[in-house]
Parts: C-alpha cells; structure tokens; sequence
C-alpha cells in the first residue's frame, strides 16, 4: 500500500484543484545528494504513515512536486518561486543546504506561504534571517552545539573545534563555544568546504592543544565531501588528544570505527528512540530497502508527520494565516519521539542522544550507543530572531 502510494504521488501533473500541493525542493543533485535522497524518503514515508496510508487528509489527496535546488542558492531560490508561483504549492519543504535555504526564506515571505526547513541547520534560518513564514523541524546548529557541549562540558578539558567555512560550520562553533561552561575553547580552525587535504589544519589543531593539561578534544563537525578524520592518521594520539564529533548517516559512520570510545550527541541513529512511529519506520525501511533508516530519512519522516499534523488540525484548510496559528506550539509525534514547533522563532524543539562510539566487526559501521537521552528541557536553545 505504501509503495503504491508513494508512485500515485510524483504524479505532480495530473493533481486537481481540491488536491493539497506540497513543494520539496531540496538538493537532488550536487554534493549533498546523499543527504537530499534520505530526506525526501522520509518525507513520503511520514506523509503515508501520517495519512494511514491513504495520503489524504480531509478527503483532500497529498500531492508532492520534487524540485532540484542542485545545492545552488539561486536555483533553490527560483525553484520554490515557480512552486508557489506556477504549481500553486500550498507549503513548501526543504532544501538540504543552509545556503541554498537563507536564499530561500524571502521568497515564502515574499508569496506568504509556509517553508518547513529540513533538513538545513544554519541558525540564522530561525534567527537574525528568520520571517515568520518559516518552520523548521530539523536541528538547528545550536540543538547540535549544546548538546554536543552537554555530552563533552567538564572541568579541566581543552577543545579546538575543526569545522567547514560556511554558515553550518561557523554558526555550529559560535553556538558551542556559547555553550560551554566548564571546558574550555581554545582554538578554532576553518576550512573550505572541499578540502582534502588536512595536515596543515591538524598541525594548527595539534600546537593549540598538546601543552594543555588534562583532557585534550579535538571536536568535528563536518558534513559532504572530503574526510577530516585523516588527521587521525597524524597521530595525535601522541600528545594525548582525542577526537569528538557528532552523529553522523551510516555511511560517514563507517569511518568512526578506528575511534571505539568517541563520544558525542547525536541527532538520529535508528536502534536509539523506542517508540511506535521509530519502530515502524525501521522495520518499513528493512522490508522497502533492505537496510535501516538513517540520519535524514527520521528528518523528511519528521517534516511529513509535522505537515500531516498541521492539516488535520485546520481540517484540511490550507490558508497560510490558518496554518501558522495552528503551527506556533505546535506538539506532533515523530520517530524521535514529542517535537514542539516553539512560538517565538518556530524551530522544533526535540531530544538529542549523548552517545559512545562501540565496534562490532559483524556491523559496517560504528554503532553510537546511547550513554543518556539529552530531553528538550536540558537543553537552553537560544532565541536568536528580531521578533
């Protein structure tokens, strides 16, 4: 039934005028594709299981029209202008890019219609760029930041951060240098987004942190091509630093098998949240795919499931104004667990999951075992909008 659903839906074209047009543009092809594809089955998945399989609510068909953004700001751009303008969507999800969605928030400004951000984490998408036509039920970098400081936040531990230098990486340190209280921040390093080669990087990392006493981290966050991870192969072992990073897609999980032992937070791994909607989506995933759900597919399912909410609550309405009274506060069930689109900057609080990297050579990956979930009160995300 869900397959037959998902194939009834890109049929975008032939949709009616009572049919609820919802927009994904996201970046289906470019460097970030892999997280793109994750995404949008999670997206349909969310939408079935939302619906009871009928992808309908209130008697009116779900119909979803895929637009590439191809990881570019201004094509993301043009791409929701003719969704709202020439499709006639009713609410728009994604892009997959922080940089491709700031381009993107005046446009749902511009025709009055709701964008739910997923899965780009740039806090200035719910902050200083925010307009109130945005939702956003992907982490934004500082549910990222603090509750990777919650996880690594002790006396007497030093932390250089390795981050990309762009709008993800630099909003992703200034949020977890804030939030640090016991360790200290003591060097921040930058790189191009395409990097591959990281020795000169690393050596800046190693001066800044071999004299330190005590505990020594050197924390990552990365996301797309290229492996900062070889800067293990530097050995810093040596001077008796570490490496600390967050969650991560399986794929990218592979690599943290030669650190058993590292610890992080992170935002989704699929054997970590028990509840009805994780356990569905795990065992649909396996029976569809053949392999367990990763990092983006809980995001789209979370995005579909938000949207879904939302519709019943307004009965099918799809008026904009309708829509973002019903939205503010909004509580929804995810494979998560409870989200909250909160009012102020509508971002979606959510728990987040202090791991321990732990090896199995029967698993082609490391497997972030959870030390303790972070729950949404634990965490103080800052209000960062003018509203």
């Amino acid at each position: 039934m869900l397959k037959a659903g998902l194939a009834a839906l890109s049929l975008g074209a032939v949709a009616s005028a009572q049919d609820i047009k919802i927009a994904h543009v996201y970046d289906k092809t470019g460097t970030l594709e892999a997280y793109a594809k994750q995404t949008q089955t999670g997206l349909m998945m969310g939408l079935s299981y939302a619906t009871g399989g009928t992808m309908k609510v209130n008697g009116r068909k779900l119909v979803v029209i895929e637009k590439d953004s191809q990881g570019k700001p201004d094509v993301g751009k043009a791409q929701l202008a003719s969704a709202y303008a020439d499709d006639k969507a009713d609410i728009a999800v994604g892009p997959t890019s922080s940089g491709v969605a700031l381009a993107m928030l005046p446009v749902a400004e511009e025709y009055k219609k709701i964008l739910l951000v997923e899965p780009a984490v740039a806090d200035s998408i719910t902050g200083d760029k925010w307009n109130r036509y945005i939702f956003r039920t992907g982490r934004n970098s500082s549910q990222d930041a603090i509750s990777n400081a919650v996880a690594l936040d002790k006396q007497g531990v030093s932390i250089a951060t390795l981050a990309q230098d762009y709008a993800f990486g630099r909003d992703f340190v200034k949020a977890f240098k804030g939030a640090l209280k016991k360790a200290k921040l003591v060097h921040e390093e930058y790189l191009p987004a395409n990097t591959t080669d990281f020795t000169a990087g690393a050596q800046r990392l190693f001066d800044a942190l071999k004299g330190k006493p005590g505990r020594k981290i050197i924390f990552i966050n990365w996301a797309g091509a290229g492996n900062p991870f070889k800067i293990a192969d530097l050995d810093p072992k040596r001077y008796g630093i570490e490496i600390a990073t967050g969650g991560n897609i399986l794929p990218a999980l592979a690599a943290y098998k030669a650190f058993p032992g590292l610890e992080g937070a992170a935002y989704y791994y699929y054997e970590i949240p028990k509840n009805p909607v994780n356990k569905w989506l795990v065992a649909e995933h396996m029976k569809q795919f053949k392999t367990p759900p990763d990092f983006f597919t809980a995001g789209g399912m979370c995005a579909g499931m938000a949207v879904v909410e939302a519709l019943k609550k307004t009965g099918g309405n799809t008026n904009t104004e309708k829509l973002i009274a019903t939205m503010e506060g909004m509580s929804f069930e995810t494979p998560k667990g409870r989200m909250v689109f909160r009012k102020e900057d509508h971002q979606a609080l959510q728990a987040m999951y202090h791991f321990k990297i732990k090896v199995d050579p029967k698993v082609a990956w490391a497997i972030p075992e959870l030390v303790r979930e972070i729950k949404i009160e634990e965490m103080d995300i800052p209000v960062r909008n003018k509203r």
